[in-house]
């Protein structure tokens, strides 16, 4: 009999672009020298530059800006001049809507003013929201608070729910950039074993500098020695904004508390009976039951507990109303006895069991898995958890913390380099210029220094970032740095002298990462301030691109 062939791993390990990449890249190089010509820049096939533009984080800051910036690029003819357009965070969002529009970049005017009028519109209905988080919840094996993040907050600043999936809106014939969505292996950032910077594109997800990768379809699935043993479903571009836009919440207990207790209060009833009589009553404020006000308060125990305030109050209101859910069968078995709040250890530890008991008395009265799901997250922390895709493979090309973990939390890029630098820099893609939108909050070096320090570190070619004696105090609008065998790096700073006058902390104060949904005065003002570092630096850009092109030669 003969013997039956191993199966071939479903995992890719090889410092190479995927094949489909390659065939977009040959195809796309060519449209790029036709628009060369149109700039009246000649040159070769073989001198055509690789250019990437990357957007940086800043939640609907760096969405907005990253709208208004393309935007001029276009009208100035050297958007079509780009190979990749690469994104962290914040501006993922605008990159995932212009992709939702098949070749967006030619026609841009009218797919921005769809974002603009969808943006400065109504919110997602709490009912859609809600009936998203049970579907995340129950059509996959791993739930966290990613999927809590992209339903209670993306929603409220993307106002959309969108369902697609990055692998079947990309065609191979796209006239537009190619997408790099890029977040952070968190386990990898904190241990420094392994390579952190993680990317999706159209055909692979997977570390960029490693060189791993599984087909985007099938990330999230669970994986053994190189093949899939369990299929799960592919992530959808609602929660990739949550996973490369989570750095609000990251770092923030109370504000994702304060979203749950907001959905709460609004979320739908699930009792027949009370669904009926909110009909009757003919009211858009549905009656709330005890068991949905046992969470409620369970909410604000949990925030008194964080601001180190004495929680005893909700604690006997918590106790008094199981007591009449369950007439008298269930109480806490949880002890009564005093808390120091000050001791935010012993705090957070007596809120973890507390919270567990309380989803026990719970358990006959109220669908609670999903809710105990969402405390249990909340208390171990858990973000953009799925399966590991390297799991038990042996390659020694991989770092062994890879291969020995079941799974892999993920999370935003800014929480390390606000800047997705190092998905441009495989070598494979042979990026000659890179074009670096910044629409960070402080230090407006601190991306292009950070990827420079540890370019250095990782022996990738980068060049030296020395910026000007006083340039971070008088911010310009554009600053260029070189180096003998490097990419050339563009800077482009959001706000500078150039645009915004002696006003650059107005608009700063203006325009926080950490706040509500934009107006559609300030969506169109950001864009408009935003466009202004590309329509003022034409013939900088230009003159750039002219140089790239002689390195070539």
């Amino acid at each position: 009999m003969e013997a039956s062939k191993p199966q071939e791993s479903e995992v890719r390990i090889e410092h190479s672009l995927n094949n489909k990449e390659k065939e977009f890249v040959a195809r796309r190089r060519n449209d790029v020298l036709q628009s060369l010509k149109k700039l009246k820049i000649n040159c070769s096939e073989n001198e055509v530059p690789n250019i990437a533009l990357l957007a940086s984080g800043g939640g609907e800051r760096a969405m907005v800006g990253l709208l208004g910036s393309l935007d001029q690029l276009q009208k100035a003819g050297l958007l079509d001049c780009v190979l990749y357009l690469s994104g962290v965070s914040g501006s993922t969002w605008c990159m995932a809507s212009l992709y939702q529009e098949p070749d967006w970049s030619t026609k841009l005017e009218t797919v921005k003013d769809k974002i603009v009028q969808r943006l400065s519109g109504p919110a997602v209905s709490w009912g859609d929201a809600h009936a998203k988080l049970k579907k995340y919840y129950y059509e996959k094996d791993i739930f966290s608070l990613t999927d809590v993040w992209a339903v209670m907050f993306v929603t409220t600043i993307v106002k959309e729910v969108d369902e697609r999936t990055l692998s079947d809106h990309w065609d191979q014939k796209s006239k537009d950039p190619f997408p790099i969505y890029t977040v952070i292996d968190k386990h990898s950032k904190q241990s420094q074993d392994a390579d952190p910077w993680f990317e999706f594109t159209p055909y692979e997800a997977g570390y960029s500098l490693t060189g791993a990768f599984v087909e985007t379809s099938n990330f999230g699935s669970q994986f053994e020695n190189g093949r899939k043993i369990k299929n799960q479903p592919e992530i959808d571009m609602l929660y990739l904004q949550a996973l490369c836009g989570s750095a609000l919440a990251t770092e923030e207990k109370e504000q994702l508390l304060e979203k749950i207790k907001e959905f709460l209060k609004h979320a739908p009833p699930t009792k027949k009976k009370m669904v009926e009589e909110m009909e009757k009553e003919n009211t858009n404020s549905p009656p709330i039951d005890k068991s949905h006000q046992v969470l409620m308060d369970l909410v604000d125990m949990n925030l008194s507990v964080l601001n180190g305030k004495d929680p005893s109050a909700h604690d006997k209101v918590i106790r008094t109303a199981l007591n009449e859910i369950s007439e008298g069968q269930h109480q806490l078995s949880f002890p009564k006895k005093p808390l120091n709040p000050s001791d935010k250890e012993a705090a957070e530890q007596y809120m973890k069991q507390y919270t567990v008991d309380v989803f026990k008395g719970l358990s006959n009265f109220w669908p609670f898995d999903l809710w105990a799901s969402i405390f249990d997250c909340m208390a171990q922390w858990i973000w953009g958890r799925k399966y590991d895709f390297l799991h038990n493979m042996k390659d020694e090309a991989v770092p062994s913390a890879l291969l020995e973990s079941e799974t892999r939390d993920y999370e935003d890029a800014g929480l390390f380099i606000n800047s997705s630098y190092f998905s441009v820099l495989r070598e494979e893609r042979d990026i000659d210029l890179i074009i670096s939108l910044d629409f960070s909050e402080g230090d407006p070096f601190k991306t292009v220094t950070k990827a420079a320090e540890t370019s250095k570190k990782l022996k990738i070619p980068f060049p030296e970032v020395n910026v000007p004696n006083g340039h971070s105090e008088k911010l310009k609008d554009f600053y260029v740095f070189k180096g003998q065998n490097t990419p050339t790096v563009i800077h482009i700073p959001l706000f500078n002298e150039v645009n915004c006058g002696d006003k650059i902390e107005e608009w700063r104060e203006k325009y926080k990462t950490f706040q509500g949904s934009y107006s559609a005065e300030m969506i169109t003002d950001l864009m408009e301030v935003a466009g202004k570092n590309i329509t003022n630096n034409e013939d900088n850009l230009l003159e750039q691109i002219h140089l790239a092109i002689k390195m070539h030669q």
